[in-house]
């Protein structure tokens, strides 16, 4: 009877010692797959990738498009380099006294108004993404997915935006007034013809104010369950949450 009994103990123990293992080998299992982006899961994480971008770039263009949204933000556009010789000659001369300044402030208001333009046109680039791998992006960098979007898109968002900055800087009179200034420095004598013109710097300035700010929203994402505004953000972005 005791050889019976110390058997039967004998199975019951591997059996337990198996069911043990076997829960050790899939919580490893699981636990790889978190590490490597190698799930199987259902989950849409380029679906979630895409919603993040489209939450940041909202909070983006709300927040630079408000009155003096890049002027008194740590995207304020400031006059390009190319512009300061013109700037240094020119400003000494009557009615140029506050060239820098009044330049300054009719590029940022210009920025201001081609945002309010931007959620249509950035929606639609983040809808036409193709995420080349969702997983790797999930689980890399703090601002992977604003990068992603910015190396595939920025040359045909750059493209779109350029005509909204420039009938923006026509707005504000900032091309013109900029002309005037180019126009006055280029009749001082003894000095070379430049041609300095200000789309290309404030179209370059204004997108990189919004990639700035999407990875903002991005990194609150990733990092603060309180930013996780749906079910879709919540599963997603929950798989980067320590267990």
């Amino acid at each position: 009877m005791k050889i019976v009994y110390t058997i039967l103990l004998g199975f019951s123990f591997t059996f337990s010692a198996h069911a043990q293992f076997g829960k050790f080998l899939e919580k490893a299992e699981k636990a790889t797959e978190k590490v490597l982006g190698k799930s199987d899961s259902k989950l849409d994480i380029a679906g979630g990738l895409k919603e993040a971008l489209e939450a940041g770039t909202v909070e983006a263009v709300s927040s630079l498009s408000a009155k003096n949204g890049y002027l008194e933000s740590p995207y304020k556009i400031v006059v390009p380099e190319e512009a300061e010789k013109v700037i240094s000659k020119v400003s000494k001369l009557p009615g140029f006294q506050d060239l820098e300044k009044n330049l300054t402030q009719k590029m940022n208001e210009a920025a201001e108004i081609a945002a309010k333009k931007a959620t249509p046109i950035f929606v639609d680039a983040i809808k036409g993404i193709s995420f080349s791998d969702a997983k790797n992006i999930l689980f890399g960098e703090d601002n992977a997915a604003t990068q992603y979007l910015d190396n595939s898109a920025r040359k045909s968002l750059y493209a779109e935006f350029m005509p909204i900055i420039q009938a923006s800087l026509d707005e504000v009179n900032a091309r013109s007034y900029w002309k005037s200034a180019v126009d006055t420095y280029n009749k001082i004598p003894f000095v070379g013809k430049l041609n300095p013109e200000l789309d290309d710097h404030v179209n370059t300035k204004a997108l990189d104010g919004l990639f700035g700010l999407i990875a903002v929203k991005e990194l609150g994402i990733r990092q603060d369950i309180d930013q996780r505004t749906s079910p879709l953000l919540m599963d997603v972005f929950g798989e980067l949450d320590e267990e």
